[in-house]
């Protein structure tokens, strides 16, 4: 067995945790294998809306395993926060969840120096969501950081100590001794609520779940163009959240990836700062907003949005080696009467259709191409064969233009609001 991965192709928030939920009977393991809870991967079913940061998307199904693996950094009190909110909903966590020995903690201090940088970077701010996440992955490679593995070692709060010892070091005069204070008694108590939540050697779980001929499944957090790599850098985040990330995040072989699955949206949304070509500053900018509800699941914040871009998909599709694609949010354009495809970039006098190197300082222009809307609601739609042929084009089009086939579309947030494509 090979394991299939499901990404964002943008600047995430395109639907992954939805599409997860929906294909999860196809699978016994659900596996995240980067990010932090600087995700928030929303779920809507039988009239409930959920929100997840750190968990699989799976966790709401029967007889699925979900795994937190190595690359995913944790926040204990998020964490413990979003395990109480499932329980509260029935869901037996403790049976469905396990969480890798080397996936990282993200400290309390470690969210001070995520401030403390933000801050001092002034109006050049990334827009970091504040979680620590950049900090951690920073002590990763940096050969400093603490494991879930390490809260079982008898040393453990040594290794704590001598942590936050040096981030105190680097904060120098920032005022953090009172935020500390107010948060880190409760980080302890979420480590020891989650001392009862299984910790295994994932990348041997997951090997052998596949060889044993389980189905398993990599659901990746953020986007493709947030990439540390491949992204917008330097608006990016703090891991690779490309299929690439699967391989380092899970401990699974590059000839052990089966299909790709990329979700993107039926236009694009961007939170926080960075090079966004197609943003719509206007009112139909705020249109496609009010309708999309277009505002971070984690932050809250408003997000940037504007026409889809086929450059920047293009380029997602060649790093991740997509297979299939997910079109999610399409009833957002219901009724627009025309629609705007980005096909190319002008930069200085020159017509591109990939996305160059640091697009940040570039002047670009999107070219577009316009497409008929099709001006009539979608949410109520099951079936294909009822669609209006000006959604169907739609489709066509962009398979065509991408070269990749589009095999689920959604029409809904809810679960029901999902339309499988042969």
């Amino acid at each position: 067995m090979k394991v299939d991965v499901l990404l964002g192709l943008q600047w995430g928030d395109e639907g992954k945790g939805k599409i997860v939920d929906v294909v999860t009977p196809e699978y016994d393991i659900i596996a995240r294998f980067q990010g932090g809870p600087n995700a928030g991967h929303t779920l809507i079913f039988e009239g409930q809306k959920q929100v997840l940061h750190t968990i699989p998307s799976g966790i709401f199904r029967t007889n699925c395993k979900n795994v937190i693996g190595n690359g995913v950094v944790i926040d204990p009190v998020t964490l413990k926060a979003e395990i109480e909110a499932i329980q509260a909903k029935g869901v037996d966590v403790s049976t469905n969840l396990l969480i890798s020995k080397k996936a990282h903690l993200i400290l309390p201090t470690h969210k001070i120096l995520d401030k403390a940088s933000e801050e001092a970077k002034g109006k050049k701010k990334i827009g970091s969501t504040l979680k620590g996440i950049g900090p951690t992955y920073m002590d990763k490679t940096g050969r400093n950081g603490i494991r879930m593995g390490d809260t079982q070692s008898p040393n453990f709060k040594e290794k704590y100590n001598a942590l936050v010892e040096k981030h105190v070091g680097i904060l120098g005069d920032y005022d953090y001794q009172s935020i500390l204070s107010e948060t880190e008694e409760a980080w302890f108590d979420a480590l020891k609520f989650l001392s009862n939540i299984e910790l295994i050697d994932s990348e041997q779980y997951i090997n052998n779940a596949m060889q044993s001929g389980k189905k398993v499944l990599a659901e990746g957090a953020q986007g493709t163009l947030l990439d540390i790599d491949f992204g917008t850098y330097p608006y990016v985040t703090s891991s690779n959240t490309v299929t690439a990330g699967t391989c380092t995040g899970l401990g699974v072989a590059p000839n052990k990836i089966g299909d790709v699955i990329g979700i993107f949206k039926a236009y694009c949304t961007r939170v926080g700062s960075g090079p966004f070509p197609t943003e719509l500053d206007d009112e139909v900018g705020e249109n496609i907003r009010k309708i999309g509800h277009e505002y971070g699941a984690t932050t809250g914040r408003d997000r940037r949005c504007g026409w889809i871009d086929l450059p920047a998909l293009k380029y997602a599709c060649m790093i991740n080696g997509t297979t299939k694609l997910s079109m999610m949010k399409a009833d957002v354009l219901d009724t627009f009467g025309t629609i705007k495809v980005c096909t190319h970039y002008e930069i200085n006098g020159e017509r591109v259709d990939y996305l160059p190197y640091d697009i940040t300082d570039l002047d670009i222009t999107p070219v577009y191409k316009d497409v008929k809307g099709w001006n009539k609601d979608l949410t109520q739609l099951r079936d294909l064969k009822d669609a209006p042929q000006e959604f169907l084009d739609y489709i066509t089009y962009l398979e065509t233009e991408l070269n990749v086939p589009i095999t689920i579309v959604s029409v809904g947030p809810d679960r029901e609001q999902t339309i499988m494509r042969n």
